[in-house]
């Protein structure tokens, strides 16, 4: 089991023969990702290490049964592309570009909810990867194992580190939605998933100063996580008052610190780290006991 991208999963690039498209679809095949289809407007019947592109998404689809869309586009073309996606009906749709307007988002959001086919992911995130099975967008794929921890996080950098801290335990799956103002899937999408998962036996949530997205994940926690859950809040040493970190921070201004968060997770039961590294340790902690 994984949650959203398994063995099974079949990933289409859209964006594939650009310089980052072809990067991370050469990274992604590499750690063993069934990569079976590009998608650029206009350049359809080319190939790109064997791996046919094709002129639009829903092409792309019937010809090879992809599920799964990761989204390299440039951001003035963006929502273009993901609606393109969200058209064909595909069940995930992974946005790694970062700098779409909020208003763009915002709009292909509305219409991935009004459609109710199509899971998104991001934008301005480093995707999802299950060790193993599966990998969709640019996290380094040699940085951990397969394992029973499940990690849900708005930071990619953070994401990568508690990968690597945790590397001999190994994880379920990791999902980076992104710290933009307005994103598809939330960390309580990720922790209801993980706590259905019968592979995962410990969730990791990474948040960061700004906004109130840990509140109400701390909420749902209360009511629906039966797991042990270890959280991190990065931005406890932000100077007070200022507006720093991802642009969800920045637009939000202050108003959810770093100490609130964390109280609030706290109060249900989540054992905060200070550090990534503490953190780390208490995913251990709980791992050794049980």
């Amino acid at each position: 089991m994984a949650i959203f991208i398994t063995s099974e999963s079949k990933i289409l690039v859209q964006g594939m023969t650009g310089a980052e498209g072809t990067k991370h679809t050469r990274r992604m095949v590499a750690s063993g990702t069934n990569v079976v289809a590009g998608v650029t407007p206009g350049k359809g019947g080319q190939e790109v290490d064997g791996i046919p592109v094709f002129n639009n998404v829903g092409e792309a689809m019937a010809a090879t049964g992809a599920d799964v869309s990761v989204v390299f586009v440039p951001p003035k073309f963006a929502k273009a592309a993901v609606i393109e996606a969200i058209d064909a009906q595909i069940p995930l749709c992974v946005v790694i570009t970062e700098g779409i307007p909020v208003h763009d988002t915002a709009v292909f959001f509305q219409y991935s909810q009004n459609s109710g086919k199509t899971r998104l992911v991001g934008p301005n995130c480093p995707g999802l990867i299950s060790p193993g099975l599966s990998n969709a967008g640019i996290i380094p794929g040699d940085i951990t194992q397969k394992g029973r921890i499940g990690l849900v996080s708005k930071s990619g950098t953070l994401t990568y580190q508690m990968m690597f801290e945790l590397r001999d335990l190994g994880f379920s799956s990791c999902v980076g939605i992104g710290g933009d103002p307005i994103i598809g899937t939330t960390h309580i999408d990720c922790l209801a998933a993980f706590e259905a998962d019968s592979e995962t036996d410990v969730i990791v949530m990474i948040g960061e100063i700004g906004g109130d997205a840990e509140e109400r994940a701390a909420a749902f926690i209360k009511d629906h996580v039966s797991k042990p859950v270890i959280g991190y809040v990065a931005g406890f040493t932000a100077p007070e008052g200022k507006t720093m970190g991802h642009a969800g921070a920045i637009v939000s201004g202050s108003s959810g610190t770093a100490a609130a968060k964390k109280d609030a997770l706290e109060s249900v039961g989540v054992r905060v780290g200070k550090t990534p590294s503490e953190a780390a340790r208490l995913v251990r902690e709980v791992l050794a006991s049980r």
